[in-house]
C-alpha cells in the first residue's frame, strides 16, 4: 500500500475534473493534483485542537470555488498557532482572487473513539467529516490537502503570519492516538 502510494507522489500533478465521483477517491488517494478558484474565506472552518512541533492550533479547512456550478471542494490549507483563530488577526493570509492549490487528493478521514461529535451549528470541528463539511458548504465531498515544500524558515515564517502550513507531499500512515490521548 505505501508503495503504492509513494508512486502517486512522484508523478506529475493532475488537474482536478470539475466533478469528482466520491467513490473513485479511494484509487486516488495520494495523487498530486491541482486546482485553481478563489477561497471562500466566509465559510472558513477550523478543526482543533490539532498540535504541529508541540504548539496547539488548528487546521484550515476552506472551500475552493471553481468555475462552474457543483465544483467547489474542500482545501486543508494546514495548521495555524490558536492565537490566530480570528481571521482579523491573519488577514495576509486570506488570498483575494484567483488562486492554483496545490496537493494531496485524499480520502475522508476516519473518526476515532476519542474524538468528540463535530458542532457545525456553532463552527466547532474536532475531525474532518468530509460528508458533513460539504453539506454546510455547499462543496463536492472531495478533501485536498494543500502541500508545501519542507522549509523551517518558511515554516516560522507563515507561523508568524497566521499563514497556514501546508504539509509536505510525503506518505504518512503514522499512528496519532498518543496525541489525542494529551491532546484531550
Amino acid at each position: 500500500m505505501i508503495a503504492t502510494f509513494e508512486d502517486r507522489l512522484i508523478r506529475d500533478p493532475l488537474p482536478l475534473p470539475p466533478q469528482i465521483d466520491p467513490n473513485a477517491i479511494k484509487d486516488f488517494d495520494y495523487r498530486r493534483v491541482y486546482a485553481t478558484g478563489r477561497f471562500r474565506h466566509d465559510q472558513e472552518m477550523l478543526i482543533g485542537p490539532r498540535l504541529h512541533d508541540g504548539n496547539n492550533g488548528y487546521l484550515v479547512i476552506t472551500p475552493l470555488e471553481r468555475e462552474g456550478k457543483g465544483t467547489t471542494v474542500l482545501v486543508n490549507r494546514g495548521w495555524i498557532d490558536k492565537t490566530l483563530e480570528k481571521q482579523s488577526a491573519r488577514q495576509e493570509a486570506l488570498p483575494r482572487g484567483m488562486v492554483t492549490v496545490q496537493g494531496l487528493l485524499r480520502e475522508p478521514w476516519k473518526k476515532n473513539i476519542f474524538t468528540p461529535d463535530n458542532n457545525p451549528g456553532k463552527k466547532e470541528f474536532y475531525f474532518p467529516d468530509v460528508e458533513q463539511m460539504a453539506t454546510l458548504t455547499g462543496s463536492q465531498p472531495v478533501w485536498i490537502e494543500e502541500t508545501m515544500q519542507p522549509d523551517l524558515i518558511e515554516a516560522y515564517d507563515r507561523e508568524a503570519k497566521g499563514v497556514p502550513i501546508g504539509r509536505p507531499a510525503e506518505v504518512n500512515l503514522r499512528n496519532n492516538h498518543t496525541q489525542y490521548i494529551f491532546t484531550w
